[in-house]
């Protein structure tokens, strides 16, 4: 076989029907640390850093991932952050759909939970997971029901989170989020200095 022979036999890639199929998120790439939820008496506060990780590189440091989904809820994700995005357009066109009845009824947190329960579940069983942890918390109050939906957190603590934060609180009267902040911090510890002093084969 000569040399042109053998360049025909070789198939090329790019512009194979193999080179324009839809890939399959294999493992996330930029990731969200951990996010915060504490139900009090009127309502539900929850927190979250605005770090966005590239592997073990703290790459992003504005990233947002705290959401309101119309009037009642408060959606907090961790980990791909691609994926979040793509939740949050979903989301949006649920909303969507169901302002356009014009019923006088809103979206509450235990339609939106069932609704992302279901999504979640079905991304699972194509084997093309989203890969996230949300955290969702509403307050939608009816006759005789207290409908709050959240997941109480106290003193925890993420290696990868950064000072940079914000800080939503969702009541019965309405929902807001924060300006992004940053907490101070104070590097001048003696245990900073020599992390392993005292540590086992040190």
């Amino acid at each position: 076989m000569n040399s042109m022979e053998s360049n025909q036999a070789q198939p090329n890639l790019f512009c194979s029907p193999e080179a324009f199929q839809s890939q399959r998120t294999l493992n996330p790439y930029v990731t969200g640390t951990s996010v915060v939820a504490l139900k009090y008496k009127d309502g539900v506060l929850m927190a979250a850093d605005m770090g966005g990780s590239y592997g073990s590189t703290l790459r992003y440091k504005s990233i947002e991932r705290m959401k309101p989904i119309g009037k009642h809820s408060l959606i907090g994700a961790s980990g791909e952050i691609s994926d979040f995005q793509e939740v949050l357009r979903y989301l949006d066109e649920l909303t969507m759909q169901h302002n356009m009845c014009d019923d006088g009824n809103s979206l509450g947190p235990k339609e939106i939970h069932s609704y992302l329960s279901r999504v979640m579940y079905n991304r699972r069983n194509k084997f093309d997971p989203l890969w996230n942890s949300f955290v969702l918390a509403g307050v939608k109050k009816k006759p005789g029901v207290d409908d709050k939906r959240e997941i109480p957190w106290t003193g925890y603590y993420d290696r990868s989170a950064v000072n940079k934060l914000q800080i939503a609180n969702i009541t019965e009267k309405g929902l807001t989020i924060s300006q992004p902040y940053s907490l101070k911090t104070f590097w001048g510890f003696s245990a900073f200095q020599n992390p392993t002093a005292g540590a086992q084969g040190s």
